[in-house]
């Protein structure tokens, strides 16, 4: 009975070692015929899934041959100027790499990574993947401008990883770091199309070294972080991002609007006077310099932009919005504060009010809410009362 257990348990122990050798020669036909070389490929990644296979370097090494003849295939087409279907050839070069990326793993798991052998295997495929490690950037951008971002961000994902890989250990002081930290770029930029903040984030230190990128690099960091709504990095990202663009209209707009809903408004201020120095008749600082103004009280010096700015933009109705209610609340001031001014200061104000708000109506007639009650104030207390009674008419029916 034990003879049999035994004989049993070798026969069975047998089956792996054949399966694994039926595949192996297999591969090696499909590589001399050139055909049949996805369903080798399939059949050796079954085996690397079993736990006993998963760092056989023979299958590896069957599979690396049979991935690299699928991508020289290709390559060689692409020479000609034959037709190919490119995604795959892209993904083929990946595939390469990660191959060959296991097998020097298995290797070095096997025989030590300072064993001779490993090293004379290293620099052997070392060397051969170099030569084609630019098609796995190349791919990436393929992949970018196809709007394939999960495809592009494996492709320069791999291409980056090279350079934490031992196989390429020998080869990375020559990695050329402006691509690199472009390709980092990439991979935030498809992180956040794909709404992805852990792939978006990976190298993200990296993009930031990239001068040209460097200013979006920091625009998709703000977009993520919002997106997770991390306000620390966001903030942080956002303010790093300004300093560094005061002029940029994302991150002052950004940066201001954060600070407005605070209610953090010398903040705001700040980063409007911040911009201004770099351009001093930016229309979009000057008027985000009236609102803020505006709601801290300086209602003269919102004033002061606001006519500035019509006398060259008169078509944007939120300017005369703004002196408008300037001016109202400045007439109100006597009643809400310890201000004194007479009676004909303050009827001039108020008339001055009605005309700007009167022009913003006229220019935003559906936009009720904002110039109903001003004019409401502005008629009562100029005694108008045929003007009055319109806005008192209009607010009834508004409350209904």
């Amino acid at each position: 009975m034990m003879r049999l257990l035994i004989f049993v348990v070798a026969c069975l122990s047998v089956i792996p070692s054949l399966a694994q050798k039926k595949e192996i020669s297999q591969a090696k036909a499909s590589i001399k015929s050139k055909s049949n070389l996805e369903k080798a490929e399939n059949d050796l990644r079954k085996l690397l899934k079993d736990s006993t296979h998963r760092e056989d370097v023979k299958i590896h090494t069957a599979l690396t041959n049979v991935v690299r003849t699928q991508y020289e295939i290709n390559n060689e087409k692409m020479y000609l100027k034959q037709a190919i279907d490119t995604a795959s050839f892209f993904t083929t070069t990946r595939k390469m790499f990660l191959a060959y990326e296991a097998l020097d793993s298995a290797e070095a798991g096997l025989l030590g990574n300072g064993n001779i052998t490993t090293a004379k295997s290293r620099k052997k495929n070392a060397t051969l993947l170099e030569k084609y490690r630019q098609n796995l950037y190349n791919g990436g951008l393929y992949f970018v401008r196809n709007a394939k971002y999960k495809d592009a961000f494996n492709s320069f994902d791999t291409y980056i990883d090279c350079m934490r890989q031992p196989l390429f250990s020998a080869h990375v002081a020559s990695f050329d770091t402006t691509t690199m930290s472009t390709a980092a770029f990439w991979t935030l930029f498809c992180g956040y199309k794909i709404n992805n903040p852990q792939m978006a984030l990976k190298y993200a230190d990296l993009a930031l070294k990239n001068e040209k990128f460097r200013s979006r690099s920091f625009q998709y960091l703000v977009e993520v972080y919002e997106q997770q709504k991390d306000l620390s990095h966001y903030l942080d990202a956002l303010k790093q991002g300004f300093m560094e663009n005061k002029t940029s209209r994302f991150f002052f707009t950004k940066l201001v609007d954060y600070y407005n809903d605070k209610n953090l408004l010398d903040s705001a201020l700040q980063v409007v006077d911040y911009s201004l120095q770099e351009e001093p008749d930016n229309s979009l600082f000057l008027f985000a310099k009236s609102n803020i103004l505006l709601n801290k009280g300086d209602y003269d010096g919102c004033i002061s932009i606001t006519d500035k700015l019509i006398a060259r933009l008169d078509t944007v109705p939120e300017l005369y919005y703004n002196a408008g209610i300037s001016y109202l609340n400045k007439a109100l001031l006597p009643e809400t504060s310890n201000v004194v001014m007479d009676a004909k200061e303050i009827d001039q104000c108020l008339k001055m009010s009605m005309l700007y708000m009167e022009k913003y109506r006229a220019m935003r007639p559906e936009d009720r809410e904002r110039w109903v009650t001003p004019l409401y104030n502005i008629y009562f207390k100029l005694n108008m009362g045929k003007q009055f009674e319109e806005m008192s008419n209009l607010l009834q029916k508004m409350r209904k």
